[in-house]
């Protein structure tokens, strides 16, 4: 985007916003005109100035306002403000800053405490979907289903998920207080922050020669670690696979697209991507399959996003059952669009469809078998095996 380009988004956003205030300058003058006598001082002139010189803001701005004009901050927050309004809480405008950080954790490394979270926009919370295993957030002892009131004291709504992810984030070595709420019970952590390395493929072989596999997201390489710790399995002769994508909240969707291309038949479709005019493109597998065992997958409510490609794909081409209970249903893809000084846009561009052409968003996907784990459980990160239901349903169905 050239130097004119950005400037013209700038100036009509601008306009935008200087005609919502014109607005209320007009309705706040007639009011004025009608209590005159009650003692309001405001300048009945400064509303038909700013109607004549409109196209001008920047006139108007500097004739008036009394504090000092950071073009930066203004250009920043017309562009943010004119985003949040199209009320999805998937698009976002980025700052270089921003952009530099998000770039950092899908290389797979940041500096922090090591959480995922997600935004419940049902309870208007913000809560931990899961502690990176070896961070300093799960030495800490935070779990999964915490919901984070406050950060360092400053408390935070659903739609608020960015700037608190934020002020999480911090120098190495620098402490951050999480103020959790657990059940009924009120907690407070304060923990250092530390360079974490994201390592999210973990694999065992269970009873009956069963390979497992959990990953908790999709980050860059982790369709490459997911098919190293597959062929390590297979070493082992495991003769049937268990993919744990329970509180796995999406990342790249190629990296899922890669894992399914592992398993399905060459040209097998895994996803159609629906654009804002209709316009459906199909992805499909490029490779022959290297993963030829029976598969079940675990879900739950947090399964989402890329997960549910995965598990949707898989579902439909008769590859894998799926166990546990339904997934979260965000069935919309984001693209980052990187603008030329270095800021970004998270925009919502696309809807995604199942191989048979199943509507995922706001919808989820159901299990084949519904097993729920038991209530004292949910918000457990290790449960032992013998008391994970769900993973003992896939056992069973394996042998």
């Amino acid at each position: 985007m050239n130097k004119k380009s950005a400037y013209a988004i700038y100036r009509t956003i601008m306009i935008i916003l200087i005609t919502a205030f014109t607005t209320f300058l007009i309705t706040y003058t007639g009011i004025d005109i009608y209590n005159k006598n009650g003692g309001t001082l405001f300048k009945k002139g400064l509303a038909q100035e700013i109607i004549s010189d409109i196209e001008n803001y920047q006139t108007v701005i500097d004739k008036y306002y009394i504090g000092d004009i950071d073009e930066n901050k203004l250009r920043e927050g017309a562009i943010r403000g004119y985003i949040e309004a199209l009320g999805d809480p998937y698009t976002e405008y980025i700052s270089k800053e921003e952009m530099d950080e998000y770039l950092e954790e899908t290389m797979g490394n940041y500096v922090g405490i090591g959480i995922y979270m997600m935004a419940d926009e049902k309870t208007d919370t913000i809560k931990v979907l899961l502690p990176i295993p070896g961070s300093p957030a799960e030495a800490a002892g935070l779990q999964a289903g915490d919901i984070i009131t406050a950060v360092d004291g400053k408390k935070y709504s659903s739609d608020e998920l960015t700037d608190m992810s934020n002020n999480i984030k911090g120098g190495e070595g620098t402490e951050v207080t999480l103020d959790i709420l657990r059940g009924e019970e009120t907690l407070q952590f304060k923990i250092k922050r530390a360079n974490v390395k994201l390592n999210p493929v973990q694999s065992k072989v269970l009873d009956s020669n069963i390979g497992y596999i959990k990953f908790i997201s999709f980050d860059e390489l982790t369709a490459d670690d997911f098919k190293q710790k597959y062929e390590e399995l297979k070493a082992q002769n495991i003769k049937s696979l268990i993919i744990d994508l329970r509180n796995n909240g999406g990342g790249l969707v190629d990296e899922a697209t890669k894992i399914a291309d592992y398993i399905l038949e060459k040209d097998a479709v895994i996803l159609y991507e629906v654009d804002k005019n209709g316009n459906e493109v199909a992805k499909k597998s490029e490779k022959d399959p290297i993963i030829d065992v029976p598969i079940i997958i675990l879900t739950n409510e947090n399964t989402a996003s890329s997960s549910e490609i995965l598990a949707g794909a898989l579902k439909d081409l008769g590859k894998a059952k799926i166990v546990g209970t339904k997934t979260f249903g965000k069935g919309i893809i984001q693209e980052i669009l990187s603008l030329k000084n270095g800021d970004g846009i998270k925009i919502t561009t696309q809807e995604y469809l199942t191989p048979n052409h199943n509507k995922i968003n706001e919808i989820g996907i159901e299990p084949d078998e519904n097993v729920e784990l038991s209530s004292d459980l949910e918000d457990e990160i290790d449960i032992p095996e013998e008391k994970d239901t769900q993973l003992q349903k896939a056992i069973e169905m394996l042998k």
